[in-house]
């Protein structure tokens, strides 16, 4: 059987002059307000012009078809090249079976059920039956973990010796409408389980660490908090001078990291005096690459143990 990966990520316009278009996507064909899309458009400019996640999910693709020996297919969420268009390119190469991966490892109904529900929504227009392995989350994976704990024991090394013990780690996600906590959504449980499991491995002691969530979308309904804008302020009041801002939601860097913690967060740091140093992304290192190809290796054995 030809098997494949699809190796899913939310999209990323290749420059602000796509803005337009790329919210509409997002927007479900609503059009942006002018006031939202300079606002965003800016928020682009500011860290470059354009995001860099398109290209660190490529090479990422690469490098997992190395390690699995599968060929590994990228398909994006909001952008091109688009779930639709990469499971028809999969279904004409003759693919057979998919083990699909999102590049978030925490399972919402409002995400990666999304990406799930556009992929089965792609699969119907193939036109012949492909075997789809759907991975909701990898949360617990430990190479994730390692590198995460890896990332943040950098960050901590970055502050003076006698500072070390004082600083405060905050582990940040994008959050998401209070809703979901009303469908039994696992997403708030699973972060908070990743959150603990890289602490343990950091050496963090109770107190030494919080978690909040970032880049809650102005939409005037409630969304799941603290917030990061909101936390940094309150830990400055309890008398915290230096934070270590660990993204554990996102994996690789994108608007929300470049943006909402580098400029935002900072920002607010700075007039709190805060020192805030953020651990860098894993984007395409060998431990993002070793989670992945362990949770794709792991489902390949078990469906050829059941014939698949």
């Amino acid at each position: 059987m030809n098997a494949a990966v699809l190796l899913l990520a939310y999209g990323t316009p290749d420059s602000v002059t796509d803005m337009p278009a790329y919210l509409l996507d997002i927007r479900g064909g609503r059009e942006t307000p002018s006031r939202l899309l300079e606002e965003i458009t800016s928020r682009y400019q500011q860290i470059g012009g354009r995001s860099p996640l398109l290209e660190i999910t490529r090479s990422v693709a690469g490098r997992l078809a190395e390690a699995t020996g599968l060929p590994v297919y990228v398909g994006m969420r909001h952008w091109c090249p688009y779930i639709k268009d990469t499971v028809e390119e999969m279904g004409a190469a003759g693919v057979e079976s998919i083990v699909a991966i999102c590049m978030a490892p925490h399972y919402s109904t409002l995400s990666i059920g999304v990406y799930r529900a556009r992929l089965d929504q792609a699969m119907e227009s193939v036109g012949r039956p492909i075997a789809v392995d759907f991975v909701e989350s990898w949360h617990t994976e430990p190479h994730y973990l390692d590198g995460i704990a890896a990332n943040t024991q950098e960050a901590l090394q970055r502050f003076a010796p006698d500072e070390r013990s004082g600083v405060r780690v905050v582990f940040t996600a994008h959050s998401l409408p209070e809703s979901i906590l009303a469908l039994g959504d696992p997403y708030p449980q699973q972060l908070k389980e990743t959150a603990c499991l890289v602490a343990e491995r950091v050496g963090l002691a109770p107190g030494r660490w919080d978690f909040s969530f970032q880049s809650a979308a102005q939409t005037g309904t409630p969304w799941l908090g603290p917030q990061i804008e909101t936390l940094v302020p309150k830990l400055a009041h309890l008398g915290v001078k230096n934070l270590v801002i660990a993204p554990v939601g996102f994996i690789a860097d994108h608007v929300e990291v470049l943006y909402d913690l580098d400029i935002g967060v900072q920002r607010i740091a700075r007039a709190a005096g805060v020192r805030v140093e953020r651990t860098p992304m894993l984007n395409d290192s060998p431990a993002l690459v070793n989670a992945l190809a362990s949770v794709v290796c792991d489902r390949r054995r078990t469906n050829l143990a059941r014939g698949g």
